[in-house]
Formats: C-alpha cells, structure tokens, sequence
C-alpha cells in the first residue's frame, strides 16, 4: 500500500483511503484485503513484525473512501465502542442518476438482508423482522448528467445508503444491483465515505478524516471542485 492513502496516524489509529475494489477484510475469494495491506504497511514502516492492527468498521468492496484502523488493542476497544454508540460521523457522497424529489431531507425505511442473494429490501412501514434505517441527505450539485448527493447515515445498516436512495429513485451510478442500468467498468460503484469525525478516544480532542475521491474518475474529478 502507497504511503499517499494514509489520510490519519497516530500512535492508536490509521485511517486509510480505500480504492473501490478493495476488500476491507479477508473472504473466500482469497483476494488480499486492505486489513492485511495496512498491517504490512505498518510492519515495513516501522521495522515491526506482526504489527497489530484492529478492525474498527468496514465499507463495501465496491465503494471507496475512509476506513479507520486501530493500531493498538486500547484504540480497537475504544472506537468499537464510539461506533457502536453511534458517536461517529460519517459523511458520504453518492453520484445518482435522478434529482431527489427534494433538495434535502431525512429517509427513514425499514431494511431486511437477504443473505443469499447478498441484498437488502426496504419497506415505508414497520414489519417484523425488519430494522428502522434512517439518514440524511442535501443535493450537492448538479452534474451534466448525474446528481452528487451527500448523504449521512444515522444508522448502520447492510447495504442502507444503496437500497435508501434507491427507494427514492435515485439508484447510484454503476450500482445494478440497486436499480441502476448498467454497471461501472471497474466494477466499482459511485458512493464514497468523504469524512468521518469523532472524537478520539484517548486524545479527547476531535478529529475530522477526509478522503479525497478517485482522482483518476473523471466525475469524481468534478464532484471535487465543490469541497
């Protein structure tokens, strides 16, 4: 891993830039997943073998943007429990075919996974056996053809930005499996974590991570220009 994707590092946590594509943690594809990239980084980094690194949360294989680590166990313990409290910020941007019907506004679905199929299915009503999903969105800008939105989550849900805003009609850019019409090239689709914000755990100050998005996608390029 290039030394350029480190966006945060102290001595307990390393946030990284996650390249669409990338595999946060190991599965049965065999792919080498950005939790062992990171550890090597680390142990080259600093001459230390088996350098410890902790997973603290993870995002899509198909989606790019901020992934935090947790250097030391102190560190692990503490952000699983921000996390888990729900007093982490996180802040993504979406690239989606269709203009919301309004500008800005609060979605609230009832979200089941279909482990199967890999997929989760939302409902406007509450029902057994499906949990409460709620974010917020703003219209970002207005690209030639797409829309930028973004979005925060307030809850943490499989798959919840990407079957929300497709109950809304506004499928993300490459993303079939949620309604759009075709697939991006790489595979990748156009949702990216752009910040996450917290205050850290040991230092008790507030630390805000950005991601820049992939330079090398010519509408992220011009999502850019409005950060």
């Amino acid at each position: 891993m290039d030394k350029s994707r480190v966006l945060y590092e102290d001595n307990h946590l390393i946030a990284v830039n996650k390249l669409p594509g990338d595999l946060v943690q190991g599965d049965r594809t065999g792919d080498k997943p950005l939790l062992d990239q990171v550890r090597e980084f680390l142990e080259k980094k600093y001459d230390k073998p088996k350098a410890f690194i902790g997973l603290i949360h993870r995002i899509d294989r198909p989606v790019s943007g901020v992934v935090l680590f947790a250097k030391t166990s102190k560190g692990l313990s503490r952000m699983n429990s921000l996390f888990h409290d729900r007093k982490v910020e996180k802040t993504y941007w979406a690239v989606v075919k269709n203009t919301p019907p309004n500008p800005a506004d609060t979605l609230v679905h009832f979200l089941k996974k279909n482990q199967e199929k890999n997929k989760s299915f939302a409902k406007t009503e509450e029902v057994d056996g499906y949990l409460r999903s709620e974010l917020s969105y703003s219209l970002k800008k207005k690209l030639k053809t797409f829309v930028l939105l973004e979005v925060k989550p307030k809850t943490g849900r499989h798959h919840q930005i990407r079957v929300q805003l497709s109950s809304i009609d506004c499928p993300i850019k490459g993303d079939v499996k949620y309604g759009f019409d075709r697939p991006n090239r790489d595979q990748s689709i156009h949702l990216h974590a752009r910040y996450l914000e917290f205050e850290h755990p040991i230092k008790n100050e507030w630390i805000k991570i950005a991601a820049p998005p992939p330079d090398k996608d010519v509408i992220w390029r011009d999502c850019q220009r409005v950060s």
